[in-house]
């Protein structure tokens, strides 16, 4: 069997602040995104593959032991008696999968509060646990959460430089920072589609034409419809949701329109709006909510709806990068979703926490990415799938600034051409590339 490729994750100096401050720690994302790498490769001496200069901590903070409940011997060993189950468990242990097993959550709450130790559990899970409340309620207190996602573009070029990764720099920083200063980058073009394709998932990546990829994807559909979903919820309609999927990623960067969403399926809107909470639990799905402020009146206060990745998407509508790049409507709807979540992927490993949401008000003027950091500092990406900018591109940008005031920072327009230009009071045209490069 070939090695598996390992990237340097960013998310990384977050975990291991989370195992200094908490008892459990637990790192969730989609099935498939790195978790299991991430945590084997950081903290399983059998397994651990970054040096010193990377993992800055001692050998004996290295000393994880593993067990994965997609193992059946091991789920069934711990349904049948949790109590012994953990008693027998190592000093420090990473329990991968977790939500296949609900009943060790009690008993978890029961070990940590005889033994407060930082660092104690690390548990990796696929499905989202703020909609677990058997779980969060469990270790209330107790647990601290880190959240995966499948690979950015910014991690995947670092994987090619020779210095460590920074995460304190890049797009994001800037952003928030002093802006962006004048310059020139190669414009993307028809790599643009092909990125948009790719994705982020590493076992797609790894595939080395987009029709093998998208074979992947598809693959990966299949399966958690008949693992996970079967695992998580009881529902009649299995068949379902591999076409509602598809119908949302047809929809991904638009407003979320349930009845929309539910008129091809001869189910009722209650129903149809589970599955996508279903859905949204295997992060195969995320609702963007709002923007809201007191300045403005006639916000529009639905919230988009957004693919977990691109590559999924492409893969559900059966659009390669030629197809993609042929329909400019399709095209700017996916390159819409591929900045959010390239900008959610960056957001998750900044040293202040940065929430997402869009602006659009009763006139149709828009942004179509509002980022905050902390309380006091907002920022708004507008992106463009075109090669030119004009200065109407910047009119919901505009709108937001004088909504924000004082706390307002930069505004992007970010487009598939060459050069970064100010437009003036912390406006930008911004090439995408400037995204990770």
């Amino acid at each position: 069997m070939p090695e598996q490729t390992f990237y340097p994750r960013l998310i990384e100096p977050r975990l291991a602040e989370a195992l200094e401050d908490s008892p459990v720690v637990l790192i969730h994302g989609p099935r498939q995104c790195g978790k299991t790498t991430l945590a084997q490769y950081a903290y399983v001496p059998s397994h651990c593959r970054w040096g010193d200069d990377r993992l800055r901590r001692e050998e004996d903070q290295r000393d994880y032991g593993y067990i994965s409940f997609d193992d059946a011997v091991a789920r069934d060993g711990a349904r049948a008696d949790p109590a012994g189950f953990v008693a027998d468990l190592p000093e420090r242990v990473i329990l991968d999968e977790i939500q296949l097993v609900p009943e060790l959550f009690p008993v978890l709450k029961l070990e940590v509060d005889r033994n407060r130790v930082p660092g104690r559990f690390i548990l990796a899970g696929s499905t989202n646990v703020l909609l677990l409340p058997a779980l969060s309620e469990s270790l209330a207190g107790r647990l601290q959460i880190v959240r995966l996602h499948p690979l950015s573009r910014y991690e995947l070029a670092s994987r090619s430089t020779v210095a460590a990764p920074n995460p304190g720099r890049g797009f994001v920083a800037d952003l928030f920072g002093e802006g962006f200063k004048i310059g020139q980058t190669r414009r993307l073009g028809s790599r643009l589609a092909e990125l948009i394709v790719a994705g982020g998932f590493p076992p797609a990546l790894a595939r080395p034409t987009p029709r093998r990829q998208a074979n992947w994807y598809r693959d990966y559909v299949e399966t958690l419809v008949q693992r996970d979903v079967r695992d998580l919820a009881r529902i009649r309609s299995l068949e379902t949701l591999p076409p509602l999927l598809r119908a949302a990623a047809s929809q991904t960067a638009r407003l979320f329109n349930l009845a929309d969403l539910a008129a091809p399926f001869q189910l009722s809107r209650p129903t149809i709006g589970e599955y996508v909470t279903l859905l949204e639990r295997l992060f195969l799905l995320e609702r963007l909510p709002p923007w809201h402020s007191n300045r403005l009146s006639r916000l529009v206060k639905t919230p988009k709806l957004h693919l977990g990745d691109t590559g999924l998407s492409a893969a559900l509508l059966n659009f390669g990068p030629a197809q993609l790049a042929a329909d400019r409507s399709l095209l700017g709807q996916l390159l819409e979703t591929f900045v959010f979540q390239e900008l959610r992927r960056q957001g998750s490993w900044q040293e202040v926490p940065v929430e997402f949401s869009h602006f659009r008000d009763r006139d149709g003027v828009e942004v179509d990415i509002v980022m905050e950091q902390g309380s006091h500092a907002i920022a708004g990406v507008e992106v463009k799938a075109s090669a030119t900018v004009r200065r109407s591109d910047f009119n919901g940008l505009r709108k937001l600034r004088g909504a924000a005031g004082d706390r307002f920072r930069q505004g992007v327009v970010l487009y598939d051409g060459e050069t970064t230009v100010p437009f003036g009071d912390g406006l930008y045209a911004v090439p995408i590339p400037r995204l990770w490069e």
